[in-house]
C-alpha cells in the first residue's frame, strides 16, 4: 500500500467515523490490514472516547491530510516543504513499519487492498448476473423477443443494458463516453508493442485487456443498429481482475478513481514506449488530473506543498449551494494566521489551485456513518450548483484578491447576522412560548382598545338555565356591577354548550372582547400612540429587510466582475443516485452541445430531459435523489465535445467513419448479426401471418357454410344465439306488419333498416357507464367507431343469415335470401381481411372487457394477488383498442386508477408480512413484490403518468424507511437484496405470467355482470370510500 493510499484511507475513515485521533485511525487499518468495512467495525465496536486532535497531530498530518482529494496512480508527484526535523517519535516508525509492509504486498501481487475492496463490488454484480439466469421469468430483465424493439432510431445515443445491478456502471461510463476526447484516446488506443510478449506484471495482464473491453463497448455504443447493448464483457473483466473471497459494498465513487488509475497506467506503458528518453505525457493525467497547493501555519512557522488530485470530495452537509462547500473544503481551521503576524499560536492551511484539469469532477458526499444505528446513511439536503461555474477566486494566481474578498464577505455576514437578529425580535415579539410580529401585536391593541365598551362580565349575564336556543334568564333585581360575586347555586351550575341547539349568542355578549370602561380621551391618547408606534415598527422593519436583501445581493455579486469570470467551467454530467446508503439506483443527465438540451441515461433508456427535471431529481430533498458526482469541463477548451473532422475532406466524422479499421470490422460483424436476428425474425413473423391468413380462411370457410362468429351465431340456440336470435325476429315481425309486398327481399330489406334504426339509437344514446350498449350488439361498437358502411351491411346480413332462426316459413325463406345475398357478394365488393380485422377488434373489446369485469370483481373481493393480472392485461389491452380510437376501449383513467390501487394494497400486504419478522410470512411477503409488484413498475412509469408515479414513490418510500430500523441481520440481508429491484428506474419491462384463462359468456351475462360490477364501483364513489 502507498504511502499517499494509506493517507487517503486514513481520510476516508476519518470521514465515514468521525474519529480525528490518528494514532486510532492508523490502529484500526492496521488491524484490519487495509480493509475499511473492518476498520469502521474496529472504531465503531471499540467506541473509545476519541480525544481532541492536538497541534502537534494536526502539523504532523496538515501535509498529507490533503490525500483525501487525491486520486493519483503513477503520475503523482509531491514537493513537500518538511519542516518537522529529523526525530521521528512512536507514531512515525509505526506507520512507516506498515507502510513497508504494505508495500512489500503491494510490490509482490501489484494489487492494493482498495483495488481489491473494489473487486467485491464486481464480483456481486456478476454472481446478481448470473443467480438471475435461475429465477422465473417474472424476476428477469428480458430483451424483447422483438429485434425491432430494439432496434436503434437513426443516430440516437446507445443506452448500456443492465446486467445485474450494474446501472452505476452505466452512470459512469455513458458519463465519459460522452467526452468525444476521451472517446477519442480509447478508440484510438493501441497497445504497446510488447503486449505480445509476457505482461511484466499483474497490473498490465488486468488493465490492457479491459481497454480492448473498452474499446469494444465504446466502438458499439457508436456504431451500432440495437438501441442498447451489453457491457457484461468489459464487467467481467474488472471481475477477473481481483480475487476475493469477501463481499462488501463500497461506494461508486471507489469505482470512478479506480477506472481512471487502470485507463492511466495503461496509457502510461503506452506512453513511455513511444517517448523513449523523454518524460512521457500521459493523456489521462492531462485531462483528468489537476494540482493545488496547500499552505499552512503552525506556531509562525509556514509551511507549502503540492499535490495532485483528481477527482474533488466535498462535504454536503451543512452548505446549501456548490461554492459554500468549496469554500469550505478550501479552508482548513484557523486561518488569520495565513495573513496576520498576531495570534501565531493559531493553526490552519488553506488550499489553492494551480492548475485545473479539463474535466473537473466534484464527489459529493452525500453518505455518513451513524455510530448509534452502526451503519451508514444517506444525506437527503438539498444542494444547489450552476450550470455554469466560475473557478476563479479558488485560482492561486487570485489569492490574494480573494483573501480580500473572503474577508469582506465574512465582515458583511457578521452585519448580516446583527441585521437578522434584529429583525427577529421584530417579527417574534413577546417573552413567552408563543411569539407574534411586533406590528400585529400593535394592531390588535388598537382594534381591542376600538372596540364598543361593554359594562358586564362576559359570563355573570349568561343565564345556564336558559332553554337552548341561546336565550337568557330575566334579572330580578338591578344588574350587579362587574365584580359582584356569584351565588352558590350559580358557581354550582356549569354551562352546557349544546353546539347543534344553542345556535345564537346571547344578545349581551359582545362578538369580540372590548374595554369595561374606556374615555375618549384615554382612547384618544392611546390610539395617537399605537398609530406612532406601529408604523415605526413598520418603518424600522422595512428598513431592515431593505439592509439584508442589499447584503445579500452584495455578496452574490461579491466575485461577478470581468476579472473573476476567466476560468469558466461548464456542467457536462450530473451522475444522480436515489435510494439509501446500502441500496438504489443510479442514471446520469449529461448535456447534449449539439442539440442543446440535456440527455438523461438511464441504463436502456436514453431520453431528453431538462434543466428542470435534472435540478428536480439532483439538487436533493426531492424524493430519494440526488447527485453524488458532478462533472464539469473547460468552456474555454472547447476540443473536449468537438466532433473530429476528416483531414483530406473536411467533413465531419460519424457513426462508423469515426472507428479504427479492428474496431470497424468488430462493429461490423455485431451489425450482421443483429440484420440476420432481424431478417430470422421477420421471415418467422410472415410464416405465422401465412398461417394464420390460412387459418382464417379455413374459418370464414367453414362459417360460411355451418356458422358465423361466436358472438352473432352458435351452431345450437346458445343463450347467447337465443339472444340475438329474437332480436332478428322481433325486426321481421315488426317488418312484416309494416310492409305492404310481402315478398322475402322485401321484408328483409325492411328487417334490416328497422333493426339498423334501433341500433343506431343505441349508439347515439347517452347513457350511465353501467349500461354499455357496445357490449349488447356489434353494430353498435361498429357505428360509434365509424366502421365502413360496407362492414356494417355484411355484418348484419350474416346475422339474418342465421340457420338458427325460427323454422317458420317466412323466417326461413328470409335467411336463405340473405345467404344468396351474401354469397353474391364480390371480393373487391367487401375486403375481408378488413372485415376480419373488424369483426377481431370486437372480439378484442369482448375479451378486454372480460379481463376488466374480473378484475374488479376480485378487487372488490379484497383478492388483490389474482386481480393484479386481470387489471394489467385488461389495461393494457385496453391501451391498444384506445390506440385505434376513442369508442374503441373502456375509461383509461378508471382502469388506471384500479391497477395502481391493487398494486398499492399488496405492497401494503407485503410490507405487513416483512414487518411481522416471522419467516414465512417474510417469505412471502418479499415473492409478492418480487413476483407481482416490482415487474409492474415500469408500467406505472412508462407513460408519467402524476397518480402512477406518486404510488412509485410511496411504495418505494415504504420500503425504504426500513433501511432507519432495527431488525435482525436476516432480515437487513433480505432489505438490502431486495431493495436496488424496487428502485431500478429503468422503464424496460419484465416479462409476467401469461394472460388469465377466461371463461365463455354469453352477451347476456357479460352486460349483467359488467352492470354490477360498474353500479358497485359508482356506489364506492359516490359514498367518497
Amino acid at each position: 500500500m502507498s504511502y499517499l493510499h494509506q493517507q487517503t484511507l486514513i481520510n476516508q475513515l476519518r470521514e465515514v467515523t468521525g474519529t480525528t485521533d490518528v494514532q486510532l485511525l492508523q490502529q484500526a487499518l492496521q488491524v484490519s490490514n487495509g480493509d475499511l468495512a473492518e476498520a469502521v467495525a474496529f472504531l465503531t465496536e471499540k467506541n473509545a472516547k476519541v480525544p481532541q486532535q492536538d497541534e502537534t497531530t494536526y502539523y504532523q498530518t496538515s501535509q498529507v491530510a490533503s490525500d483525501r482529494y487525491i486520486s493519483v496512480g503513477s503520475q503523482a508527484d509531491t514537493n513537500v516543504i518538511d519542516l518537522t526535523g529529523d526525530d521521528k517519535d512512536d507514531l512515525q516508525r509505526a506507520i512507516a513499519l506498515s507502510l513497508e509492509e504494505s508495500n512489500r504486498a503491494f510490490r509482490e501481487t501489484g494489487i492494493t487492498d482498495e483495488e481489491q475492496a473494489i473487486s467485491r463490488v464486481l464480483e456481486a454484480s456478476i454472481a446478481e448476473n448470473k443467480a438471475s439466469l435461475k429465477r422465473t421469468h417474472t424476476e428477469v430483465w428480458s430483451d424483447s423477443p422483438n429485434p425491432h424493439d430494439r432496434k436503434r432510431i437513426d443516430s440516437c445515443p446507445v443506452g448500456l443494458k443492465n446486467v445485474g445491478n450494474t446501472c452505476w456502471f452505466s452512470a459512469v461510463i455513458q458519463s465519459l463516453f460522452n467526452l468525444l476526447e476521451f472517446q477519442r484516446l480509447v478508440l484510438n488506443y493501441s497497445p504497446p508493442a510488447r503486449v505480445h510478449d509476457l505482461p511484466r506484471n499483474q497490473k498490465e495482464h488486468r488493465n490492457l485487456p479491459f481497454m480492448q473491453e473498452l474499446r469494444n463497448l465504446f466502438s458499439l455504443m457508436v456504431g451500432s443498429k440495437r438501441k442498447y447493448v451489453d457491457p457484461s464483457r468489459a464487467v467481467e473483466i474488472l471481475k477477473d481482475a481481483f480475487k476475493s473471497s469477501e463481499s462488501q459494498q463500497q461506494d461508486v465513487s471507489e469505482f470512478t478513481h479506480k477506472l481512471l488509475d487502470w485507463l492511466e497506467d495503461a496509457f502510461q506503458m503506452k506512453a513511455e514506449e513511444d517517448r523513449e528518453g523523454e518524460k512521457p505525457k500521459n493523456p489521462m493525467v492531462e485531462l483528468f488530473y489537476g494540482r493545488f497547493l496547500a499552505v499552512g501555519v503552525l506556531e509562525g512557522k509556514k509551511f507549502e506543498n503540492t499535490e495532485m488530485f483528481g477527482q474533488y470530495p466535498l462535504q454536503v452537509n451543512g452548505f446549501k449551494d456548490l461554492h459554500e462547500c468549496l469554500e469550505a473544503a478550501m479552508i482548513e481551521g484557523e486561518i488569520e494566521s495565513l495573513h496576520s503576524a498576531e495570534n501565531s499560536a493559531r493553526s490552519g492551511q488553506e488550499h489553492w489551485f494551480t492548475e485545473l484539469p479539463p474535466v473537473l469532477t466534484f464527489e459529493l458526499s452525500r453518505f455518513e456513518f451513524n455510530q448509534a444505528l452502526g451503519r451508514p446513511e444517506k444525506i437527503h439536503n438539498k444542494l444547489e450548483f450552476p450550470s455554469m461555474l466560475y473557478m476563479d477566486r479558488y485560482m492561486d494566481r487570485n489569492r490574494e484578491i480573494t483573501r480580500i474578498k473572503r474577508e469582506e464577505i465574512r465582515r458583511l455576514k457578521e452585519h448580516l447576522t446583527l441585521l437578522q437578529q434584529r429583525l427577529e425580535r421584530y417579527l417574534s415579539y413577546g417573552s413567552g412560548p408563543k411569539r407574534f410580529p411586533l406590528a400585529d401585536v400593535l394592531q390588535y391593541a388598537m382594534e381591542f382598545a376600538s372596540s364598543k365598551p361593554v359594562c358586564t362580565s362576559p359570563v355573570e349575564d349568561i343565564d345556564s338555565s336558559a332553554p337552548p336556543g341561546g336565550t337568557t334568564g330575566q334579572h330580578s333585581g338591578p344588574a350587579s356591577g362587574p365584580t359582584t360575586a356569584p351565588t352558590a347555586a350559580q358557581q354550582q351550575r356549569v354551562p352546557i354548550h349544546k353546539p347543534f341547539t344553542q345556535s345564537r349568542l346571547p344578545p349581551d355578549l359582545p362578538m369580540h372582547p372590548a374595554p369595561r370602561h374606556i374615555t375618549e380621551e384615554e382612547l384618544r391618547v392611546l390610539e395617537g400612540c399605537l398609530h406612532r408606534w406601529r408604523s415605526e415598527v413598520e418603518n424600522d422593519t422595512r428598513d431592515l429587510q431593505g439592509s439584508i436583501t442589499r447584503i445579500h445581493r452584495t455578496i452574490e455579486l461579491m466575485y461577478s466582475d470581468k476579472s473573476m469570470m476567466q476560468v469558466p467551467y461548464r456542467l457536462h454530467a450530473v451522475l444522480v443516485h436515489e435510494g439509501q446508503a446500502n441500496a438504489g439506483h443510479y442514471w446520469a443527465y449529461i448535456y447534449d452541445p449539439h442539440q442543446r438540451c440535456w440527455m438523461k441515461y438511464n441504463d436502456i433508456s436514453v431520453t431528453k430531459s431538462s434543466w428542470e427535471e435534472l435540478v428536480r431529481d439532483s439538487f436533493g430533498g426531492y424524493r430519494n435523489a440526488s447527485a453524488y458526482c458532478l462533472m464539469y469541463i473547460n468552456d474555454k477548451k472547447p476540443f473536449l465535445i468537438e466532433e473530429e473532422f476528416d483531414k483530406e475532406t473536411g467533413q465531419i466524422l460519424s457513426g462508423m467513419d469515426k472507428l479504427p479499421a479492428d474496431l470497424k470490422l468488430y462493429v461490423k460483424e455485431d451489425n450482421e448479426l443483429f440484420d440476420k436476428e432481424i431478417e430470422e425474425w421477420d421471415i418467422l413473423q410472415a410464416r405465422k401471418a401465412q398461417q394464420e391468413k390460412l387459418a382464417l380462411a379455413t374459418a370464414a370457410a367453414a362459417a360460411a357454410s355451418a356458422q358465423d362468429p361466436e358472438y352473432m351465431e352458435q351452431p345450437s340456440p346458445t343463450n347467447d344465439s337465443k339472444h340475438l336470435q329474437e332480436d332478428t325476429e322481433r325486426a321481421i315481425s315488426r317488418a312484416a306488419a309494416e310492409q305492404e309486398e310481402r315478398s322475402p327481399e322485401a321484408l328483409l330489406s325492411a328487417a334490416i333498416k328497422l333493426e339498423y334504426a334501433r341500433l343506431l339509437r343505441f349508439a347515439q344514446e347517452d347513457t350511465s357507464p353501467e349500461n354499455d350498449y357496445r357490449l349488447q350488439h356489434i353494430i353498435v361498437y361498429f357505428i360509434q367507431n365509424q366502421a365502413p358502411r360496407k362492414i356494417l351491411e355484411r355484418t348484419l346480413l350474416t346475422q339474418f343469415a342465421d340457420r338458427n332462426l325460427a323454422f317458420d316459413e317466412r323466417c326461413k325463406s328470409i335467411m336463405n335470401v340473405a345467404r344468396a345475398k351474401l354469397d353474391l357478394i364480390k371480393p373487391e365488393e367487401v375486403n375481408m381481411d378488413e372485415y376480419e380485422m373488424w369483426h377481431q377488434d370486437y372480439r378484442n373489446f369482448r375479451e378486454t372487457t372480460v379481463f376488466m369485469t374480473t378484475g374488479l370483481e376480485l378487487f372488490q373481493k379484497a383478492n388483490y394477488v389474482e386481480a393484479l393480472m386481470y387489471l394489467i392485461y385488461s389495461y393494457q389491452y385496453n391501451k391498444e383498442l384506445l390506440s385505434k380510437g376513442l369508442y374503441r376501449g373502456h375509461d383509461e383513467e378508471l382502469l388506471g386508477h384500479y391497477r395502481r390501487e391493487c398494486l398499492l394494497k399488496l405492497n401494503e400486504q407485503a410490507a405487513a408480512m416483512f414487518e411481522s419478522g416471522e419467516e414465512p410470512d417474510v417469505s412471502t411477503g418479499l415473492g409478492i413484490m418480487n413476483e407481482l409488484v416490482v415487474p409492474c413498475i415500469p408500467l406505472l412509469l412508462a407513460h408519467d403518468i402524476e397518480g402512477d408515479l406518486l404510488a412509485v414513490e410511496d411504495m418505494r418510500n415504504r420500503w425504504c424507511s426500513y433501511l432507519g430500523q432495527e431488525m435482525e441481520s436476516n432480515l437487513q440481508e433480505k432489505l438490502t437484496d431486495f431493495l436496488p429491484k424496487l428502485l431500478d428506474c429503468s422503464t424496460e419491462i419484465k416479462s409476467f405470467h401469461d394472460p388469465p384463462k377466461l371463461p365463455a359468456y354469453s352477451t347476456l351475462e357479460l352486460c349483467e355482470r359488467f352492470s354490477r360490477i360498474m353500479s358497485a364501483l359508482g356506489r364506492v364513489h359516490a359514498d367518497g370510500r
